[in-house]
């Protein structure tokens, strides 16, 4: 993935203390990876799809739909792999295959519901931006997304995939504030860079996930979270 040439930027600082008390009028999470650990369920859900069609599980293969929305990521896949299958169907497939295991498996991170918390106490507006859709994300069992997050846009809500700001622009505008005054939360080097194009602040969260470049997220991004408990809130 070319993420462009950052090899002067310094590292982003690992001091959870710069997110409390927030220096930010509004926060934007991406979801997974960034605080949910839905990785592994990803990782089911592709050795099985590809299994089927007679190919070999390859990381590169998440990490080329990793910003891309469902729709996006399936046509890429139908060329790439070169099927004679409608990407539309594919994206079925992967809803039922995803659904079962969201429904039952995915959790918040320990930390996030603790910071979440705080941001409603200091009226500090934030929302959800993920490339996921409401259909998953809104049938969990575990996770109770319409309560923790008012504010919800999701990749079908917007023209472009996270290669590009859109959906960190209408984050924004839906919480009434401008990029440059949100932070934005975010485990990988592309939506990263995508928020910092939007003018926002970023904090890159290490996910613990193999498709996370480390380094390239420390480098692109503003500030960095490996914790989410170790932030200082008020509430602890």
């Amino acid at each position: 993935m070319d993420t462009g040439d950052h090899s002067r930027a310094p590292l982003a600082p690992d001091a959870p203390e710069l997110l409390w008390p927030p220096r930010f009028k509004a926060a934007i999470f991406d979801f997974d990876g960034t605080i949910s650990d839905t990785a592994e369920l990803w990782r089911e859900v592709d050795v099985a799809f590809l299994a089927k069609r007679g190919i070999p599980y390859s990381v590169e293969f998440p990490r080329r739909l990793s910003a891309m929305g469902f729709a996006e990521g399936a046509r890429y896949t139908v060329e790439h792999y070169h099927l004679k299958e409608d990407p539309a169907d594919i994206v079925d497939e992967w809803m039922r295959m995803s659904r079962a295991l969201y429904i039952t498996k995915a959790t918040l991170r320990p930390g996030v519901t603790a910071y979440l918390e705080d941001l409603r106490r200091a009226h500090i507006p934030y929302a959800l931006a993920t490339t996921n859709t409401p259909e998953l994300l809104e049938s969990m069992h575990r996770i109770d997304i319409r309560a923790w997050f008012s504010v919800r846009v999701y990749g079908s809500d917007v023209a472009r995939s996270k290669a590009f700001p859109d959906i960190y622009e209408e984050a924004a505008r839906r919480l009434g504030a401008s990029p440059k005054d949100c932070i934005v939360f975010e485990d990988l080097a592309r939506a990263l860079l995508s928020a910092k194009e939007a003018g926002c602040t970023t904090c890159a969260v290490r996910s613990g996930d193999a498709l996370q470049n480390l380094g390239d997220v420390r480098r692109i991004a503003d500030l960095y979270l490996s914790d989410w408990e170790a932030i200082p809130l008020a509430s602890a």
